[in-house]
């Protein structure tokens, strides 16, 4: 049996990260028999990040990789697309992980509401007498790298009207269909909502909390998602 080796479920979510969420709707989908396995602290692990995907031969690190390693094994996400619809795929998937993911994370990290409550989340494991110099110290690097990325370089109002500018282009396809690229959900989905659903589930009132759950379209779509492709 696969193992994947995923962040806790927090906020409402099967995991607080969106790329954990996004294997698990590739694991879902892809038929294999798989399990979860939570971890918080992920240093020992292949790129010391998560989701890592446990096969009989090795542990797997990374989203991409996992998807690819699935689709050696006969899984197919983009059934019916055309070589244009596969291309844009690949630019709505970037687009979602590489920018509007980088914006989560300072809403969370950055933000003093929200802070105490990932400090009870993902720090409880920590002995009290370090708990508060480590998470600090995690907090600091997560902001170091938020600004060596970019984002967190500008502005709230430059932050929001380029988020403002992804979610519009989103918005575009699902006037169209029921999901990004037809009726039905393929990887764009697997990973633009989760993301979406992350950006929704920050445990905090902020700009980016309230545009999400106020745009109906955008609600509706990650809920479809959900539903779609069901994870226990």
């Amino acid at each position: 049996m696969l193992t994947l080796l995923t962040y806790p479920s927090a906020f409402g979510l099967f995991s607080a990260s969106p790329f954990c969420v996004k294997t698990a709707y590739m694991l879902q989908k892809s038929g294999q028999n798989w399990q979860r396995s939570d971890m918080l602290d992920p240093r020992k692990m292949p790129h010391q990040k998560l989701p890592v995907l446990r096969t009989p031969e090795r542990l797997l690190p990374d989203s991409d990789l996992i998807r690819d390693w699935l689709e050696a094994q006969g899984a197919d996400f983009d059934t019916g697309l055309s070589d244009v619809q596969k291309a844009q795929s690949r630019a709505l998937i970037r687009m979602a992980e590489e920018h509007l993911y980088f914006q989560i994370v300072l809403d969370r990290w950055g933000n003093d509401e929200v802070w105490p409550i990932l400090y009870d989340t993902f720090f409880t494991g920590i002995p009290a007498l370090i708990r508060r110099p480590v998470s600090n110290s995690v907090r600091k690097s997560v902001l170091k790298g938020i600004v060596t990325q970019g984002i967190g370089r500008f502005s709230l109002a430059e932050r929001l009207d380029r988020v403002e500018r992804d979610l519009e282009a989103i918005s575009a396809y699902l006037w169209q269909s029921s999901f990004l690229l037809g009726d039905h959900p393929t990887a764009a989905d697997m990973s633009v909502g989760p993301i979406l659903a992350a950006m929704r589930a920050t445990p905090a009132d902020t700009p980016l909390t309230r545009r999400i759950k106020q745009d109906n379209l955008l609600n509706s779509y990650i809920d479809r998602v959900e539903q779609a492709i069901p994870l226990s």
